[in-house]
């Protein structure tokens, strides 16, 4: 028997654990403080948008015996309450004024919906002398502040004989130039192989458009959607100059008489803002899903 039979097999020593990796969606390591770093960013940034909002719900949620100047503030109602809402629905027709709001964003996202769809695969897929100059016109129009022609469109509204009525409200914002550049570049990243295909299958202009370009961007239609029944819905400077007769108020103008009446009472204001902010957190709440894969659609390629 040799010598190194009769030596004993050496011990197997157990591995070091390793420490956790933590990486980004590249694979690069991310240290821990950079980490921590990030989580206090979004936190802040979390404060600064959804805090507003949780401090006018809890104010609307506030009984009138309970004090909303509290310091440190309570987010939390000691006795929660929905008289604040029926207050509002008292003091202003409020559900008029949403009904008219629905009207005109439900107008607004079918017409920038449809518009920006044909504009935008008009931009992208057909040939045409002028294309590029169409393409730069739009971009120059997102560049022109609205106050600088709001002027204008109530002249332009006014010899229509559209002033004082919801189309004419609608009509100013009916196809925005952001919505067809995002329908462009969606269309822009569509394969030429695709509708080459249909061509070869005998399929026309507007087959090719209606069966096989417009369901390969249904992310980008829902954020056109958004885009469409935010601003709509939002809007306060032009309905408030188109629109005299109260009956035809959309909410923005309507819940302007709950700061000017009643200024002094926040939990008024507060239940209003929430009946006015609630469509748009149900809508977004639906189209999140497309909404975010949207966003990759349409983006501008670098």
């Amino acid at each position: 028997m040799t010598v190194v039979d009769k030596a004993p097999p050496a011990p197997v020593r157990p591995a070091a654990p390793r420490e956790p990796r933590i990486t980004d969606e590249h694979g690069r390591r991310v240290r821990v403080w950079e980490l921590a770093l990030r989580y206090l960013l979004l936190l802040g940034v979390l404060a600064l948008t959804v805090g507003p909002f949780l401090w006018q719900l809890s104010t609307s949620l506030k009984g009138p015996t309970e004090d909303i100047f509290s310091s440190p503030p309570r987010f939390l109602p000691a006795d929660p309450t929905l008289h604040n809402y029926e207050r509002v629905a008292d003091t202003i027709p409020v559900w008029d004024y949403a009904l008219n709001s629905l009207k005109v964003a439900a107008a607004n996202v079918v017409t920038n919906c449809v518009g920006a769809a044909l504009a935008g695969y008009a931009l992208a897929r057909l040939r045409y002398r002028g294309r590029t100059a169409a393409t730069l016109a739009f971009i120059l129009a997102m560049l022109v502040p609205v106050e600088g022609i709001i002027i204008a469109q109530f002249t332009t509204m006014r010899d229509l004989g559209l002033n004082n009525t919801l189309i004419g409200v609608v009509l100013p914002s009916c196809v925005s130039a952001l919505n067809v550049l995002l329908m462009r570049n969606a269309f822009l990243n569509l394969p030429y192989e695709i509708e080459e295909a249909a061509f070869v299958d005998g399929a026309n202009v507007w087959q090719r458009f209606l069966r096989v370009a417009v369901p390969s961007v249904k992310g980008t239609l829902a954020v056109v959607a958004i885009f469409a029944f935010m601003g709509a819905w939002d809007d306060f400077l032009w309905p408030l100059i188109v629109l005299s007769d109260p009956s035809k108020f959309t909410l923005t103008i309507g819940l302007n008489y709950l700061h000017g009446t009643f200024a002094n009472d926040e939990r008024l204001v507060a239940a209003g803002t929430i009946i006015a902010v609630a469509p748009l957190i149900a809508l977004f709440a639906c189209l999140q899903r497309y909404f975010f894969r949207g966003v990759g659609e349409g983006a501008v390629k670098g």
